[in-house]
């Protein structure tokens, strides 16, 4: 009985009608159709599928239907009845001056114009206004005088009623269930529904008219639960979101067959840890996860930082041989110069953070590029005051720092590895790894492909990833080299006379080689950009020409940025003063690493909190950091630079084409 008073209730608020509409459920016996069940309750079949669009595709035994109990035949105003006016949008003009120009609502404008509800008003785009209004809703019965007292009416725009009918929200519905069916966002039903903050089984709301008819109602579970698409989002990031692949994303959701459109309410995996993985704070596509921080102004914490750097300095040598001998050998080990240089920005970032009033107190420990050092300088050593480690460079000795250091919840940042690494809950990786990189720029090109012509490259060693980019782009078409060799003819076939997009995968200097210099010549008549998720060594090569890439407006993923002379004068005068020759990308690794933990450190109450207050991403002259936690432990930085060769040779940031 509740039940039916709360319908009643909410139907004196939302109906168009002023005769209140009776509803019962009828379970399905066996034997019994829509027509049979139409005639037991003296309905038509219509009045069925309207209450229960999904019996338009059969009804089953024991399945129930909602039956309006007193109603009549229904009549709906068809669109041609409907007289409209053809409107050329202008710069500013938005679908509420719109609705006040033309005096209808915002929803009358919409229904006419489908495409509204999936993007925003376009400048340019032609829609169409219905004059007067949208058609009014049917009625089943003519308005009468009713002196009965009703509760005092909720004020609501008569013409939004009129676009709206009635759902009894059976059991386990929810909002987004809802909204899914009828082809709306939740946002929009709940305007529609201001009063209603919980959904009960048995309750009236209003809802949409678009009812998506081959879709059932959708009930959730333990296994699925519902997701609103929000802008820019792509089928590729909702399946590194999710965990699914796009083929099973597409069989959860069968409307994706016409596209990923801002607003759809898709079906998908629950996350088995219970998490809300569609938080803000999800990767990447989070409020802050591309808001820049500048912790410098966020100083408040003046203790000083207690910093271990692990290195490989090969140190025994010194005492083999003589230090001529060690400075002799080290110009042959290019790890040991590599450590020097990193050391050398190291002593850099803590002159800096002294100047803005941060002190460091530095220990230095040779690694040797070994674990059982790494084990025994830890074991010979107190950690207990550590705020950080910066090292080792390489995989296992850093593994091996950080399972020592991880129940002391002392952070073990590695600088320069981009391998992915165990799962410590104390381990951070600066250096995103190679997965991190490919998929940033899938992310790119499954975002920038629309109304363009794909060309894949690939050759037999890059299997993985062609097979990746066909299930992303499947109207893309592929050019597979012949003795490492891609002919321009090859290519001039699958050329079309608006933009190409030509993404090329290989390691092999011959393909790299022979595929830009046919797509040199092509561009001088076609509109090309060429693009990898790779950039191996053979796009480096001296055989490949940068005027060519520059031609091709080249894309490619980084770990970092250009580096600019101009940005960094005041830097470069203080090395080379200091250190008697030019800083190189190792000792600007050392110095933007060490600076961002000093800063983080100074404005925390260490580097894990520091993620907590500060959750967008840092930037220094090469490198940014934007630390993500990883499902098995420890942190990746995930900021990755998509960059782009100019035909000047420049190379900049790159922006969607």
């Amino acid at each position: 009985m509740k039940y039916l008073f709360v319908i009643c209730f909410l139907f004196q608020f939302y109906a168009t009608s002023a005769n209140a509409q009776s509803y019962k459920y009828h379970t399905v016996k066996k034997g019994e159709t829509v027509f049979s069940i139409s005639q037991t309750y003296s309905i038509d079949e219509e009045d069925i599928y309207k209450y229960n669009p999904e019996a338009k595709e059969g009804i089953g035994v024991n399945e129930k239907l909602v039956i309006p109990v007193d109603a009549t035949k229904s009549e709906a105003k068809t669109e041609s009845s409907v007289q409209f006016i053809d409107h050329k949008v202008k710069k500013k003009e938005t679908l509420y001056s719109l609705s006040k120009e033309y005096n209808v609502t915002v929803d009358d404008i919409k229904r006419y114009n489908k495409q509204l509800y999936s993007k925003e008003l376009q400048m340019g785009e032609t829609i169409r206004i219905p004059q007067g209004g949208a058609a009014p809703a049917a009625t089943n019965n003519s308005i009468i005088a009713d002196n009965t007292p009703k509760p005092a009416p909720v004020s609501k725009p008569q013409e939004s009623q009129a676009k709206t009918r009635e759902h009894i929200v059976l059991p386990k519905e929810t909002k987004y269930g809802i909204a899914r069916k009828y082809g709306m966002t939740v946002k929009e039903l709940e305007s529609i529904n201001p009063r209603v903050e919980t959904l009960q089984p048995g309750m009236m709301i209003r809802v949409g008219t678009d009812v998506l008819e081959d879709e059932p109602v959708i009930i959730t579970d333990d296994r699925f639960r519902f997701y609103e698409v929000k802008p820019q989002e792509t089928l590729f990031s909702l399946t590194r979101r999710f965990g699914v692949s796009i083929d099973s994303l597409k069989q959860l959701n069968p409307a994706l067959k016409d596209g990923l459109k801002f607003g759809m309410v898709l079906k998908v995996p629950e996350n088995p840890d219970g998490e809300n993985i569609d938080d803000d704070s999800y990767t990447g596509t989070g409020e802050y996860a591309n808001t820049k921080m500048d912790l410098s102004s966020s100083i408040n914490n003046r203790s000083t930082k207690e910093i271990v750097l692990m290195l490989p300095y090969h140190l025994n040598k010194i005492e083999e041989d003589s230090i001529e001998t060690y400075r002799n050998s080290i110009m042959n080990e290019r790890v040991v110069r590599i450590s020097l240089d990193f050391y050398s920005g190291v002593l850099m970032a803590i002159d800096k953070a002294k100047s803005m009033g941060i002190s460091t107190n530095l220990k230095v420990y040779d690694t040797r590029q070994n674990a059982s050092d790494v084990a025994n300088v830890i074991n010979t050593n107190d950690f207990s005051n550590v705020d950080a480690v910066i090292g080792p460079l390489l995989q296992g000795p850093t593994e091996a720092a950080a399972a020592r250091l991880e129940n002391k919840n002392v952070p073990v940042i590695n600088p320069l590895s981009n391998r992915s690494m165990r799962g410590y809950q104390n381990l951070f990786q600066s250096v995103p790894t190679d997965e991190f990189m490919k998929n940033a720029m899938l992310d790119f090109i499954s975002r920038n492909s629309a109304g363009k012509n794909i060309i894949i490259i690939a050759d037999g060693k890059a299997f993985q990833i062609k097979s990746e980019l066909n299930s992303i782009l499947p109207s893309a078409r592929t050019v597979s080299p012949t003795d490492n060799y891609v002919s321009e003819e090859a290519l001039t076939n699958m050329m079309t006379s608006g933009p190409n997009l030509v993404i090329l995968e290989s390691d092999n200097i011959n393909v790299v080689s022979s595929a830009t210099s046919a797509l040199n010549r092509l561009a001088r008549n076609h509109d090309i950009t060429l693009l990898t998720t790779n950039k191996t060594s053979a796009f480096e090569n001296d055989i490949i020409s940068n005027n060519h890439l520059g031609n091709l407006k080249f894309h490619y993923p980084s770990v970092d940025k250009e580096y600019d002379n101009t940005a960094t004068e005041n830097f470069n005068e203080k090395y080379l003063e200091r250190f008697n020759i030019e800083p190189n990308r190792y000792a600007l690794r050392g110095y933007d690493l060490t600076l961002d933990v000093l800063l983080r450190l100074a404005s925390a109450d260490d580097l894990y909190d520091s993620f907590e207050r500060y959750p967008g991403f840092t930037e220094y002259y090469e490198s940014k950091f934007h630390y993500m936690p990883n499902p098995n432990g420890g942190f990746t930085n995930d900021a990755i630079y998509l960059l782009k060769i100019n035909k000047d040779l420049t190379i900049s940031e790159a922006n969607d084409l």
